[in-house]
């Protein structure tokens, strides 16, 4: 059905078309062009902008689907409506095996003979101070070589992939650039977010000359964190490591609750730097899947997850504590058994929390946490399972200053204390809530646990903790 011009003549908040269009330099092939209005209109003058899909990335879950095309909206400021341009996959596949970042692609000529249909499908409101000029955002990211390893479909997550990339670091000026390893898990409902990242190294023995993604065989590498919100979480921990060292000298290991699994990550870390016994709790029994194949996620000992949605989960594990059995109430249980005791047994208490969950609507864009955890009787519940020194730390992605405000005055009613990390990439704090006033009985050149701590992460997350 032909597209009728005037349909592009006004602004409709979410409206998005998608269509064909004949590439101008070739002329049996196609180009995909896909409209989409910001979900709220700015209130100025409205801005229209357009993006070229970087070379071979056509069938990327980033520029294909419409969830990613929003997320491209709500990350460039003020854009009113944006127009993506980019090779029409072939049989609904373009991307070859193994993609390569193209090399000085230039995208002027394109750019040039296709500004009559970036104008005609601009809103009429545009012109109102002659032909305007439509900037040409780029994409930018730090992905060298990238090949899908697999996708699935979860009852909850959806599609999800997990993909091993090389990517560039370091590249700040003044530093060396370095290429390293990541395997990494997406979900198609918000593809622009990495759900879990985990450093690859190659087996022992690999030829070093031969480096490369589908050159050589990798393992995952737990004992690092490179996800950038992980580090500062656990240099949360700081705040009680007097009492996590008391605990390991009385022949205890700390207990965590990690809320929200992913690929597993945070907990394989937890587990084998610190010595934490550790519960995790996921929405998808697919995720926890992956997470045991390809992340290295090893819940066989010292590791137990749950099925479940996180606030049910949590408000059953403290009815459990009362003396009712978690299977009664409907929680699915690990395969290796129960984690809890009885109701008297203080090992049902947490030393630690930690929150990693985001919102699951896309229209949301990119929130952490997500509304419903954050209701007063979800955080009742988590202050419930928190023995009486305990911490609950959380990974937060704030739309707005305001969400973040009202983010604290609901921890505030809640929690006795609030402490607050800078992740330093301008999009994730960590905020940390205690149950009571943190003490500290232990001196920190007595405390082990608090020099392994500083070992294991960077120092300056745990000297950067600011009460607020």
């Amino acid at each position: 059905m032909a597209l009728d011009p005037a349909t592009f003549e006004t602004l409709t908040p979410s409206r998005f078309i998608a269509f064909t269009f004949p590439h101008p330099s070739q002329p049996d092939s196609l180009l995909r062009v896909a409209v989409l209005d910001a979900p709220i209109q700015p209130a100025d003058a409205p801005r229209v902008a357009a993006m070229f899909v970087p070379e071979h990335r056509e069938s990327d879950w980033i520029f294909s689907t419409e969830s990613g095309h929003l997320q491209l909206v709500l990350g460039s400021s003020g854009i009113s409506r944006l127009i993506l341009i980019g090779n029409w996959p072939i049989n609904g596949h373009c991307s070859p095996i193994i993609y390569h970042r193209a090399i000085n692609h230039d995208s002027n000529g394109l750019e040039v003979s296709l500004k009559p249909l970036l104008l005609a499908l601009s809103p009429k409101s545009l012109f109102e101070n002659g032909i305007p000029e439509i900037p040409i955002l780029s994409y930018e990211d730090n992905v060298i070589c990238r090949v899908v390893v697999e996708r699935c479909v979860g009852s909850f997550a959806g599609e999800m992939l997990v993909e091993d990339v090389e990517i560039e670091s370091g590249s700040d000026v003044g530093e060396c650039v370095k290429r390293e390893f990541r395997r990494r898990l997406r979900f198609k409902r918000m593809p622009n977010l990495v759900q879990t990242e985990i450093r690859l190294v190659p087996w022992a023995g690999t030829d070093s000359g031969r480096l490369g993604i589908g050159e050589v065989e990798f393992r995952p590498d737990i004992e690092v964190l490179v996800h950038p919100y992980l580090a500062p979480m656990v240099a949360s921990i700081s705040l009680i490591s007097s009492c996590i060292e008391e605990r390991n000298q009385n022949g205890f290991r700390p207990k965590a609750l990690c809320v929200g699994v992913g690929g597993g990550a945070l907990l394989a870390f937890l587990k084998t730097q610190l010595g934490f016994d550790v519960v995790g709790v996921e929405a998808d029994a697919e995720v926890l899947r992956v997470a045991r194949q390809y992340f290295g996620l090893d819940d066989t000992e010292s590791i137990q997850l749950i099925v479940g949605d996180a606030t049910n989960v949590m408000e059953k594990i403290a009815y459990n504590a009362n003396g009712h059995n978690l299977g009664y109430l409907g929680v699915h249980e690990a395969e290796n058994g129960s984690y809890l005791r009885d109701g008297n047994d203080l090992n049902n208490k947490f030393d630690i929390i930690m929150v990693d969950l985001d919102s699951s609507d896309a229209n949301d864009g990119t929130i952490s946490p997500p509304l419903e955890f954050v209701q007063n009787h979800a955080l009742l519940a988590a202050k419930m399972l928190l023995c009486d020194f305990g911490i609950l730390a959380i990974n937060v992605i704030a739309p707005s200053r305001s969400f973040y405000e009202k983010l604290i005055d609901e921890f505030r009613e809640v929690f006795h204390e609030l402490y607050e990390i800078d992740v330093g990439n301008e999009e994730n704090f960590v905020l940390v809530a205690t149950k009571s006033p943190t003490i500290s009985c232990i001196s920190n050149c007595e405390n082990s646990f608090l020099n392994r701590l500083r070992l294991v992460t960077l120092g300056a997350y745990m000297d950067s903790i600011r009460k607020i």
